[in-house]
C-alpha cells in the first residue's frame, strides 16, 4: 500500500494529485502509454499522457466491439450462442483452433472468426456503418479482412470513451437487443463491488501496442476507460488490465 500513497501525494503544479498518480503507475510499471478514464455520472475525466490519448492508432481487437454489432444487424450471425465453424486450417493460437460461438470467438479474441464475417460485409458497407458509427477515422482502406489490423482504420483514447459511452447509453443505430447481446460478451470481470465490460487488443504491423477499453460499472457510477500502451514482449500483455485496475483503485472507484 505504501507506493499508493506516494503516488497520490506527490505531484507537481501542472498535474492533478489523480493524473499524476496515474503517470507514476505507468512509471511504475515501466511502460509508455496512456490511459482515459471519465465518469458517466459528473463528465469528469483523468487523464495520463494527453498527448497519447489524441494519438490516432489501430483499432486491433477493440473493434471486435463495433463489428460484432454490425455482424448481428446484417444477420450474419443471431446471438452469443451462435456457432462459428471452424474451417480446420491451424493457426498460431491453440485456443482458436476449434469451432466458436459469437462468445468465445470474442472472448479468445479469435481473428479467423471475425474476417469470416467479412465475406458478407461489402466496404461500402463497413464505411456506411463506421460512418453512422462516428468510428475513429471512419476507414478501411481496400481489404475488408484486416482494415482493423493493419490497414488505415485509427482510433485515439479519446475516441474509444466516446464510442463507448453510446454503447453503454444505447445511442447506437442498433437494435437494443443486439446491443445487449454485445455487452453480454462483453462481461469480463464480476465482483460484489464492479462488473467490467471490456475488450483487448493488440496491434502489431506498426510497432507493437495494446488496447484495454471498456466500462467499469459500480453501484454509484459507470466509468468509461480506454488504455493504450507499448508492448515490448508478449509477457506484457497482462499489464493491459492490470494497469487499468489499478488506476481504479487509486482513484477510489474500487
Amino acid at each position: 500500500m505504501r507506493h499508493w500513497l506516494r503516488l497520490l501525494f506527490l505531484f507537481p503544479m501542472c498535474l492533478s494529485a489523480n493524473d499524476f498518480a496515474l503517470k507514476e503507475l505507468f512509471e511504475l510499471h515501466d511502460v509508455k502509454g496512456t490511459i482515459v478514464i471519465e465518469s458517466h455520472n459528473s463528465g469528469k475525466q483523468y487523464i495520463h499522457n494527453n498527448i497519447r490519448a489524441y494519438q490516432p492508432m489501430l483499432a486491433a481487437s477493440t473493434f471486435k466491439i463495433p463489428h460484432t454489432l454490425i455482424a448481428l444487424n446484417e444477420g450474419i450471425i443471431k446471438d452469443e450462442k451462435s456457432p462459428i465453424i471452424w474451417d480446420g486450417k491451424k493457426r498460431s493460437m491453440t485456443v482458436w483452433n476449434q469451432n466458436q460461438t459469437l462468445k468465445s470467438a470474442f472472448s479468445v479474441s479469435c481473428v479467423w472468426c471475425y474476417q469470416q464475417f467479412t465475406e458478407n460485409i461489402s466496404k461500402q458497407k463497413y464505411e456506411n456503418y463506421l460512418h453512422q458509427l462516428h468510428y475513429g477515422n471512419e476507414q478501411t482502406g481496400e481489404n475488408v479482412k484486416t482494415f482493423w489490423l493493419d490497414g488505415t482504420l485509427r482510433i485515439t483514447a479519446f475516441e474509444q470513451v466516446a464510442f463507448l459511452k453510446k454503447l453503454y447509453e444505447e445511442n447506437l443505430p442498433f437494435n437494443k437487443q443486439d446491443i445487449l447481446t454485445v455487452k453480454t460478451i462483453m462481461l469480463n470481470e464480476e465482483s460484489e463491488n464492479y462488473q467490467l465490460y471490456a475488450k483487448t487488443g493488440w496491434a502489431t504491423s506498426e510497432g507493437s501496442y495494446g488496447w484495454f477499453v471498456g466500462y467499469l460499472k459500480t453501484s454509484k457510477d459507470v466509468w468509461f476507460f480506454a488504455t493504450n500502451m507499448d508492448i515490448r514482449k508478449q509477457s506484457e500483455l497482462k499489464l493491459r488490465k492490470q494497469i487499468t485496475m489499478e488506476a481504479f483503485r487509486l482513484l477510489g472507484v474500487i
